[in-house]
């Protein structure tokens, strides 16, 4: 039987003095958490760079969460299919161009004010699987201005991660006859119009098509050996 004076275990004090001082460090840094937010220092405004510990966090925290959440999706076959590329590059050129661009369609002007800046979709194949970019597409992601389209079929979306695929080494050329062959087979899209590379052909006698719905964007004239996506 323990005597009523017996002192706790020297390994046990310790035990306890560490939980003390976490539990201590924790408070101490949700107070100087809550006094930071409340202190309004921090700048929120898209024209001021993130701290570059700001950017690695969010960076990290979203390239981990994509692809813990894609980890389960399947790829359909047939992705190379020019018909599943010719229907991507309709939502491509309706949807995505505006904020992306496009060889040759630059990014809209409001685009170019949106921070963190959307990336050219060219190298995307370089650092997502299919399955993380079509779970991008579907989902979105929050603090950038990328939208969710879970409003459109998942058929749809699996197209535009074919077209995207086909991206990297796209040219002006390439990117036109997929838009023009894209509105030859139907496409439609009432909102935003399509972006088209400048000087691109419209084709006559397209199916079920408004033009007057499918204002194609000018491209600025630029001088020689000028990066587009800059």
């Amino acid at each position: 039987m323990r005597g009523r004076n017996q002192k706790t275990p020297p390994r046990a004090h310790g035990l306890s003095m560490l939980m003390l001082g976490a539990g201590a460090a924790v408070l101490v840094m949700a107070l100087a958490g809550a006094l930071f937010v409340a202190s309004g220092t921090y700048d929120i405004a898209a024209a001021t760079p993130h701290w570059p510990i700001t950017s690695w966090v969010m960076q990290q925290t979203r390239n981990r969460s994509i692809a813990m959440h894609a980890a389960g999706i399947q790829v359909p076959p047939g992705l190379d299919d020019p018909q599943k590329v010719a229907i991507g590059t309709e939502h491509f050129a309706a949807h995505c161009a505006n904020c992306h661009g496009a060889p040759g369609v630059p990014r809209s002007e409001a685009a170019e004010g949106l921070y963190p800046r959307p990336p050219d979709l060219a190298h995307a194949p370089a650092h997502y699987t299919p399955a993380e970019l079509f779970w991008i597409l579907r989902n979105g992601i929050k603090m950038t201005g990328m939208p969710s389209w879970s409003d459109h079929s998942d058929d749809e979306l699996w197209a535009t991660v074919a077209f995207i695929e086909k991206l990297p080494g796209m040219t002006e050329a390439d990117y036109g006859k997929l838009v023009v062959q894209s509105m030859q087979m139907g496409g439609r899209h009432q909102h935003g119009g399509m972006a088209m590379p400048n000087g691109t052909p419209m084709p006559a006698n397209m199916p079920g098509m408004d033009m007057k719905n499918m204002p194609m964007r000018e491209k600025t004239a630029l001088p020689a050996g000028t990066d587009h996506h800059q």
